[in-house]
């Protein structure tokens, strides 16, 4: 059950591991509803039969479908749309996410009327802590090596509980659950020191590039954040980090420490080789102890997804997966929604490629645009790129623009503020003034549609962890037209 106890803490009292969690509050409601990390634990709730309500800023085609699936959400901080009957603290929860201010209003009735709201990370921490938690660290390649995890367990006769920070195109959803299971692969978010609150059977750290620094302050706090997460696993767990990274790991003497790494730079215990592209394919063998698995043809088919498949399969194969499970779920592996999606091939629907990429932070940019160059060599690459924060622009502006130097054309919006109030002098001319690509312009988010109509491209890429994506049914219409 979920009860508050006299320190105002919640707590979750679960039966014996794989047992139904009973005795959950009546009512639940979710502040920042519509945020992806908040949508699966919406959907675990509704799982469980309980009412949700909850709000958010904007409607969106993840908040449409927690309306369908039965959740009652609002788009207008209005303390008066809290619904009747969720406003005694005896059966009702309220979690909010770090991404709504303390200025909320509907937040703010809450906490007048004696209740205690609580993250979500502590609750998706309490949730699993009776499961053999796999949770997936990093600054990037998180969402994808956590979405490739799970699927591959689902290839396995238990399956596997999967708590998502993306939408896994193989099933729809952001969560997957399965009673009989003894693993919950989770998503562990360094904001906000969310991954803190985990309880980690085995952990997997993807990077340490440096993020966040408005909560971390420096590249050393940073690291401070991933070495405390990793003091976390439980003994007799497992550490898998990969090779070349700045993290010095604070586990203790009953967790074993494995190494990864792709097909470049120093081999890890878990690596990949013979690496073969052709014909819009990539093909690899992945080895490690005691696992050899040749010829998987790579579901989404870029080269970070070496790295991530590697990963995936070292997380994997100490869950129990065989190496037949491993090779299916990767070849069948669908990719998550925004993660290098491809939404017109450049072969068939029109001739020209347009590709959705969720890329935010530098390294990830870079690792987006080469891929792109190896999938359509000799093409040329433009890059619609919107930044995300004015924080992550302010701290690392240079490192933006080298990245995008990539790219044939760049063509940047304004910055998307998300959480954030502008922050003086901070604009996308910081990025744009350094970047090296021969053509690039400024374009106000509102005019890319008439932009694009008006252009031609071989290779068209949005990046950003924005929403340029709401945009691509209308712009996959105007390139299909333009071809």
């Amino acid at each position: 059950m979920i009860n508050h106890d006299t320190t105002g803490n919640i707590m979750i009292y679960h039966e014996p591991q794989n047992a139904e969690i009973m005795n959950i509050p009546s009512n639940i409601y979710f502040v920042g509803a519509g945020g992806i990390g908040m949508a699966n634990l919406v959907r675990y709730f509704l799982s469980k039969g309980c009412r949700i309500a909850g709000y958010d800023r904007t409607s969106t085609k993840l908040t449409d479908a927690l309306h369908a699936e039965g959740a009652e959400i609002v788009f207008d901080d209005d303390p008066d749309l809290i619904p009747e009957g969720m406003n005694d603290t005896e059966d009702t929860l309220v979690v909010y996410t770090p991404a709504v201010g303390d200025d909320n209003r509907i937040l703010s009735r809450f906490r007048e009327l004696g209740f205690t709201p609580v993250k979500r990370s502590e609750v998706l921490g309490l949730i699993t802590a009776d499961t053999d938690g796999i949770c997936i660290s990093g600054s990037h390649g998180k969402t994808t090596t956590s979405s490739m995890t799970a699927w591959i367990l689902e290839q396995t006769p238990g399956g596997c509980n999967a708590f998502l920070g993306g939408i896994l195109r193989n099933t729809g959803s952001n969560l997957m659950l399965s009673r009989g299971s003894l693993y919950s692969v989770i998503e562990a978010d360094e904001y906000d020191r969310s991954f803190h609150r985990l309880h980690p059977w085995l952990a997997v750290v993807t990077s340490t590039d440096p993020d966040h620094l408005d909560i971390y302050g420096d590249e050393a706090g940073y690291l401070e954040g991933f070495a405390h997460f990793t003091s976390l696993i439980r003994p007799g767990g497992y550490l898998i980090m990969h090779t070349g990274i700045k993290l010095i790991p604070r586990i203790g003497p009953e967790v074993k420490l494995e190494t990864y790494s792709g097909h470049k730079g120093v081999r890890g215990d878990w690596y990949a080789d013979n690496v073969r592209w052709g014909n819009g394919s990539l093909t690899i063998d992945i080895h490690g102890p005691e696992t050899d698995i040749r010829d998987i043809s790579i579901g989404v088919p870029v080269e970070i997804n070496i790295d991530n498949s590697v990963a995936a399969a070292a997380a994997a194969r100490h869950a129990g997966a065989t190496p037949d499970e491993i090779k299916k779920g990767l070849e069948t592996f669908k990719g998550a929604e925004r993660r290098f999606q491809i939404w017109l091939d450049g072969v068939n629907e029109s001739r020209t490629a347009v590709i959705d990429d969720y890329a935010h932070s530098p390294a990830e940019v870079k690792a987006s645009i080469e891929s792109v160059r190896k999938l359509y060599p000799g093409r040329e690459i433009t890059v619609i790129f919107q930044p995300h924060l004015y924080t992550r622009t302010r701290d690392f502006a240079p490192e933006f623009a080298e990245s995008l130097s990539e790219a044939d054309r760049v063509i940047m919006t304004e910055i998307y503020p998300a959480r954030e109030l502008p922050i003086a002098g901070v604009d996308s001319e910081m990025v744009l003034k350094d970047v090296k690509s021969k053509n690039k312009i400024f374009c106000e988010r509102k005019n890319l549609l008439n932009l694009i109509k008006n252009s031609n491209f071989e290779v068209l890429m949005t990046l950003g962890a924005a929403d340029l994506n709401v945009l691509l049914p209308e712009i996959c219409r105007i390139v299909i037209a333009n071809d």
